[in-house]
């Protein structure tokens, strides 16, 4: 106890300045809170009622996003949950709310002064010094995590936006080449009945190429309906009606990437949310085990106690007989149960303890998310390549070889379908491998917490320092 004692010694602070320290601070946190927010709110708000327009016509994925941001309710729900973690701060270092009691007797009690009518006193607890300081620096740090996870909710629907904005891209993509590709079906189709009927094409060309069009017509109809079911999916995110229109989509053009494998896990450590908020969290038990030291020292309470006194019905009332009783009433708690003292500091111990195995598990769980993401990501770049340097132009070279043949006599007539078939799925290959390669790249960014085609000397630095 001693010790204690002497630890607090150390750290001089008046009952003013503490309490001008508060004040100043929650003044803070509401001008963070109000101001920032009320501004932001109405710019945005503005520029959603004209993004309403736009999105019947020709949209960007910026303009999803601005639009989520301002009108997706999990956003906007854990916008609230940071505001009121903020408000928190004053009702958990403000002090305890006095106690006023008053008591009447209906046979009132006999004193010497004379009858005890009704007493009253009004007493205030006071924590001990610093203990509303240590309560208020443990707020702040949830006030922090709150605020990071106000971060993680806004990222996640931009990822979420993202997967559903690329996937969008490719099912139309796809559903421009199956129109295209029917439409060179259908001409071929022609082709191989009057081959057939000049004896230049065999009855087994023209099935093939009836079969080929009717799986092209089911493509066709499977994409109409994932197109509506992705449609529907942004629209969630959005917080619009399922089936409000999207119109065409902006072309994003994927940048490579800005960072090594090693880099990123660098950046990933000092930037995610995730594991942000384990650092805080771990800050936040160490909080917790100074403010459960304090609570095995005393608190004290202050009172001031009036009983109202009637005059006495004797013959020979005393001189100051009939005058009110005024006291001045001082408490102290005796923390004496020593075991439960102990059990506050070691369940925060323990707490801290698992924090930081959570802050570990966390980077390694991240660490094994990134690796398993870059090669996915770095493998739809290499597809994108393959299928759009080699793979393609060699397919369209073959079709026009295997037409070209086939006018000549020189190849059947399915070998000509087979090459255009070819062709075709090359296509669809290359759209999915496009889509693949934003959708992996928006899930490592998730990850990392920060864009990774940009570089930001202020981001290298803070994280140079944090793995120093």
């Amino acid at each position: 106890m001693g010790r204690k004692q002497s630890d607090l010694s150390k750290k001089p602070k008046g009952r003013f300045q503490g309490a001008l320290q508060r004040v100043g601070l929650i003044l803070f946190m509401i001008f963070v809170v109000s101001v920032p927010a009320t501004v932001t709110t109405r710019a945005e708000t503005t520029d959603v009622k004209g993004l309403e327009a736009v999105f019947a016509s020709r949209v960007s994925l910026s303009d999803c996003i601005r639009y989520a941001y301002d009108k997706n309710p999990a956003i906007q729900e854990a916008r609230r949950a940071w505001q009121a973690t903020l408000e928190r701060y004053r009702i958990d270092t403000g002090l305890p709310d006095p106690e006023i009691m008053v008591t009447y007797f209906p046979e009132p009690l006999e004193t010497r002064l004379g009858p005890q009518d009704w007493n009253a006193n009004i007493s205030q607890k006071i924590p001990f010094p610093l203990k509303l300081s240590k309560a208020g620096e443990i707020v702040e740090t949830e006030a922090r995590i709150a605020r990071l996870n106000l971060d993680k909710t806004v990222r996640d629907i931009i990822v979420s936006i993202k997967e559903s904005f690329y996937e969008l891209l490719y099912i139309r993509r796809a559903r421009r080449l199956a129109d295209q590709n029917m439409k060179l079906l259908d001409h071929l189709r022609k082709v191989s009945e009057t081959a057939y009927a000049r004896d230049r094409a065999t009855l087994l060309d023209m099935v093939k190429a009836q079969s080929q069009t009717g799986q092209l017509r089911y493509d066709i109809l499977l994409l109409e309906e994932l197109e509506k079911t992705e449609i529907a999916r942004l629209n969630g995110l959005l917080n619009r009606p399922p089936g409000a229109p999207i119109g065409r989509l902006q072309k994003e053009t994927h940048r490579p990437l800005a960072f090594s494998l090693e880099e990123i896990y660098s950046q990933a450590k000092v930037n995610q949310e995730e594991i942000q908020i384990t650092k805080i969290q771990i800050k936040r038990a160490k909080k917790k085990v100074e403010l459960a030291r304090y609570h095995s020292l005393p608190d004290f309470k202050v009172g001031l106690f009036y009983a109202g006194i009637g005059n006495p019905d004797v013959a020979s009332p005393a001189s100051d007989a009939g005058q009110d009783a005024i006291g001045i009433q001082a408490a102290v708690t005796l923390p004496l149960w020593f075991g439960k003292n102990k059990g506050r500091v070691a369940q925060a111990r323990a707490e801290m303890k698992k924090a930081e195995a959570a802050r570990a598990l966390r980077i390694n769980d991240t660490m094994t998310q990134i690796r398993a993401l870059y090669f996915r990501m770095q493998n739809a770049q290499r597809l994108v390549e393959l299928y759009q340097k080699e793979l393609l132009p060699q397919a369209a070279k073959a079709m026009e070889i295997a037409e070209t043949w086939f006018r000549q006599g020189q190849s059947s007539f399915s070998d000509f379908i087979e090459t255009q078939s070819v062709w075709y799925n090359f296509n669809l290959a290359l759209a999915r491998a496009r889509a693949d390669y934003g959708k992996n790249l928006a899930r490592l960014e998730r990850l990392v917490g920060r864009s990774l085609t940009a570089r930001s000397d202020e981001s290298m630095n803070r994280s140079g320092k944090e793995e120093k």
